[in-house]
């Protein structure tokens, strides 16, 4: 890498007149270019990252060796956690973030701010709309549920809910049901069930923290196991260039997929705590505080036009007309990008946010339809500004959490985490070890796909070399610890658009939920200790159980020795 010049005066003044020269002679076209715009990539400390002026390539710091590459999101984390100031503790994140990268140079700094945000948008000289898409597909949910809203077709479906749910029970069981037909992504199930489920739980006085963990618990477990889902075909894909690279032949990535889904005990033990919690009310932490709350004080969202009165089918056919459109744009995106139409295969390849904003915009011109007549036309501005306005904090949060997740992929942090587990290592503890690594890696990041990216490689590769027969358990571990960090971490985008979903205050979500990740957690680690000292898939499985029922029942003999 070409460096500037060493001349004896001030390091800041040498090296930005050294740029301001280099990039002088380049638009004079004197010199060829001085600084590479395509670096090596075995470069030393720095790693050059392009910026929007493409003759100019800034220098960023290297941390993928330090232990400072984990410190912008601990400490973005401890501060969520400490003040509950979301917003104010993802910035400072980011700008501690930015000036360990940029070794503390304010202009530098402010710089590459301004690229990570145009980034969001823009990138390698191309428009690049997937989060974008997201944004856009929150206004349009929030509008959906303002129409629904306005015309009274949440509380008309909220009070023929009443008459069939008959107790709080029913209500939490419906909500978790709702799963089963919404498996396909985890951010359309958790705002798209939030905007069904919410009247109903409100008119029985389940608590939002409730009703966000519901969400949250169902969204990426569900989606982690399920192959027809834009996550299981993700995976598919990337286990079948696993196992093209290792020469194992003795499986098939379908059947690979299906072997760890049996095996990844977080997800499949959070699904049963989740109804578990919905069936016997098991509240531990600050959900019980929440829950009370919740018994003594109706929530109150409805703003009803005047003279309004709802019907159910106005209800009931925009949210077919939602999930309906969206699946079926997922399968035509997807079929568009495959050579040969398969189900699966228009799964893997679909475009998810593309076909998200579509189902959203169905889904809101059946709302207009259905409520014709029934909603004031001076009434309709007022309840699209209405919705788009309420999902403007979420959108705050989710912008901050993809800009911290930048700042976290630059400063290596993954890198540094999967270096942990390098050395000698007992086979037996391999599993176990590479699950709380990945619960770690996705708490610290907020992503459980970027840890999918990381350490499913990793885990393969390790299996391979210690024991061959272990790489199934040890992926299997990755993708367990890589949701259970997700649904611990409030910087993870499903754990912010589950509390948006559930209109739930974001750390009221994350605190009410971690009691029940982390039971779940421990249980699933039991499992996966006994499963790399045995390699058996059924004795982690029962081991797994076992350590989870009596981890409920220690906590609620707790509970009850505290009331």
């Amino acid at each position: 890498m070409i460096k500037c010049p060493s001349i004896p005066i001030n390091g800041h003044f040498t090296k930005i007149s050294w740029l301001i020269l280099n990039k002088y002679f380049l638009r004079q076209k004197i010199f060829p270019p001085i600084l590479p715009t395509k670096p090596k990539p075995e470069a030393d400390r720095y790693a050059p990252i392009r910026t929007l002026n493409t003759t100019i390539t800034m220098q960023l710091i290297d941390y993928s060796h330090s232990f400072f590459s984990v410190v912008p999101p601990f400490l973005a984390l401890a501060l969520a956690v400490i003040t509950r100031r979301v917003l104010l503790s993802l910035g400072i994140g980011i700008l501690v973030g930015v000036a360990f990268l940029v070794g503390g140079n304010p202009v530098d700094g402010l710089t590459h701010l301004k690229d990570m945000v145009v980034g969001l948008a823009w990138s390698d000289g191309d428009w690049s709309l997937g989060k974008p898409k997201i944004l856009v597909f929150l206004i349009l949910l929030g509008i959906f549920t303002s129409l629904l809203t306005y015309s009274g077709s949440n509380q008309a479906f909220a009070d023929w809910a009443k008459r069939h749910i008959k107790n709080r029970r029913g209500a939490k069981m419906l909500t978790a049901c709702l799963v089963f037909v919404t498996f396909i992504d985890d951010y359309f199930h958790s705002l798209a069930v939030g905007a069904i489920a919410r009247p109903v739980t409100d008119k029985f006085k389940v608590s939002r923290a409730k009703l966000a963990y519901i969400l949250d618990s169902t969204a990426a477990p569900m989606c982690v196991l399920m192959p027809v889902s834009s996550w299981g075909a993700s995976i598919i894909a990337t286990l079948a260039g696993l196992l093209v690279t290792y020469k194992i032949t003795e499986y098939t990535p379908m059947g690979t997929f299906v072997a760890m889904s049996l095996m990844n005990y977080y997800a499949l033990f959070a699904l049963i705590m989740v109804f578990v919690v919905a069936w016997f009310s098991f509240d531990i932490g600050s959900m019980a505080r929440f829950e009370q709350a919740a018994l003594n004080e109706a929530h109150d969202e409805t703003t009803v036009s005047d003279a309004t009165k709802g019907r159910v089918y106005a209800l009931i056919i925009p949210v077919l007309a939602l999930i309906a459109s969206t699946v079926s744009a997922m399968i035509y995106t997807g079929a568009q990008a495959s050579e040969t139409f398969s189900i699966l295969g228009a799964f893997e390849n679909t475009d998810v946010n593309t076909s998200l904003v579509f189902g959203g915009t169905c889904g809101v011109l059946a709302v207009v339809l259905c409520t014709l007549g029934t909603i004031k036309t001076a009434d309709y501005p007022k309840a699209v500004w209405q919705g788009a306005k309420s999902m403007f904090g979420a959108i705050a949060i989710l912008i901050l959490a993809w800009l911290i997740s930048t700042v976290v992929g630059e400063m290596h942090t993954g890198d540094y985490l999967s270096t942990l587990v390098a050395g000698n290592i007992h086979p037996g503890f391999l599993p176990v070890i590479l699950f709380l690594l990945a619960s770690v890696m996705a708490f610290a990041t907020g992503t459980s796909w970027g840890t999918f990216g990381i350490m499913l490689p990793i885990a393969a590769a390790m299996a391979v070399k210690v024991d061959p027969s272990l790489i199934i358990p040890c992926m299997s571990a990755v993708m367990a610890g890589a949701v259970c960090g997700d649904h611990c971490s409030p910087i993870s985008d499903t754990t912010i658009l589950s509390s948006t979903g559930a209109r739930c205050n974001h750390i009221d979500h994350v605190t009410s939920q971690l009691p029940y990740a982390l039971t779940v957690a421990a249980a699933a680690a039991s499992g996966y200790l006994a499963l790399g000292l045995t390699k058996s898939a059924l004795l982690g499985f029962g081991t797994t159980g076992i350590v989870l029922a009596v981890l409920i029942f220690l906590l609620k003999d707790k509970k009850r020795a505290n009331a």
